[in-house]
């Protein structure tokens, strides 16, 4: 741990009001929902950073990947953690990540798990912590999958990559003491679009769908402006200015954004889905749509948990080292997972 990192680490453990004093002196307060100190404070130091879209993408990655690994908490201790790589649907290697419990549940499905980063920025690293939060406390195996970022790699790359990576899982499982023939899916921000389109696919081309969907903060809908995309517009550590380079990144010119390869949310018929729990964060332009999302899923006889972390802020699974709040949450979900594998 570098000096710095340990400066960082006595800052955030102050008192939540003295962080507040050091932060402009005033709680970050959008529609009633109050953003937690710590997160705060991370706003506010970066407060003064140039917008992701003056930067070209290759900076934007290398930055955003050193600034994530300041912020990085370790993996959860009783899980072994394996790199290793699959094939992919273009004659491509996947870079991905086992996380293999010291207690597992064979009952228990593989977690597919993709992470976040708009298409652009993220890495097996960004969600190195969670994963093992989910294969400790579902006690679960999780593969996590690397999918190729634009934009050397535009749509639909990524999510082919994703598709690939389920559908072995589904093939491989046994193998990692889990069942075969099945798996869950899940992901935070794009990596919950992944995860809904992932489920909507196997549906639609009736193979097996998922155990079960795990959507953190997903963006879900390129097409509709949801009110919060206006009300959260400049929070952090999403904005709508960010969302849009990604998008211009990500996507080839002329192309559809009502694609169900793009938006889930655009699909009219969400019945024979999986279960799912769809996690959205207070302090997030994306947050309406994740909550129409769950409350869309529900009204077609989907099986649904939803909760709303309201002083959290998106990409708040990659904040667990400094963040009370977000280290609680992300602990509260993989027990969902948990409680949701029991169901079955």
């Amino acid at each position: 741990m570098s000096l710095q990192q340990k400066i960082a680490k006595l800052i955030f453990k102050l008192p939540d009001g003295l962080l507040v004093r050091m932060a402009g002196g005033k709680p970050i307060e959008i529609n009633g929902r109050v953003l937690e100190p710590q997160l705060q404070m991370v706003a506010w130091n970066g407060r003064k950073a140039p917008p992701l879209s003056s930067l070209p993408a290759e900076v934007v990655q290398a930055a955003t990947r050193e600034q994530l690994a300041m912020l990085a908490a370790a993996p959860e201790p009783g899980v072994i953690i394996e790199d290793s790589t699959i094939p992919g649907p273009d004659k491509n290697q996947i870079p991905v990540r086992i996380y293999l419990p010291d207690e597992q549940d064979p009952a228990h499905p593989m977690m597919v798990y993709y992470h976040m980063g708009g298409g652009v920025i993220g890495d097996l690293d960004t969600c190195n912590a969670f994963c093992s939060m989910i294969a400790v406390v579902a006690k679960c195996p999780v593969l996590s999958v690397d999918y190729r970022l634009a934009p050397p790699h535009k749509f639909p790359a990524g999510i082919n990559d994703a598709i690939a990576a389920y559908e072995w899982a589904l093939r491989n499982a046994g193998k990692y003491g889990a069942p075969d023939g099945v798996a869950a899916v899940g992901g935070d921000s794009m990596g919950g679009n992944f995860a809904a389109i992932v489920s909507q696919e196997m549906k639609r081309q009736d193979k097996p769908v998922p155990a079960l969907q795990l959507l953190i903060y997903p963006a879900v809908d390129l097409v509709e402006e949801f009110p919060s995309r206006k009300d959260f517009a400049n929070t952090f550590s999403l904005s709508t200015d960010t969302m849009d380079w990604f998008m211009d990144q990500y996507l080839p010119e002329g192309q559809d954004r009502s694609d169900p390869l793009l938006s889930p949310g655009q699909t009219g018929d969400l019945s024979g889905l999986p279960p799912a729990i769809v996690i959205t964060a207070g302090h997030d332009p994306l947050v309406d749509e994740g909550d129409d999302y769950a409350l869309r899923l529900g009204r077609e006889g989907v099986y649904v948990k939803h909760k709303r972390y309201d002083n959290l802020a998106h990409a708040f699974t990659a904040f667990t080292d400094f963040s009370p709040g977000s280290r609680r949450a992300c602990l509260q979900i993989a027990g969902m997972v948990r409680d949701m594998y029991g169901r079955s």
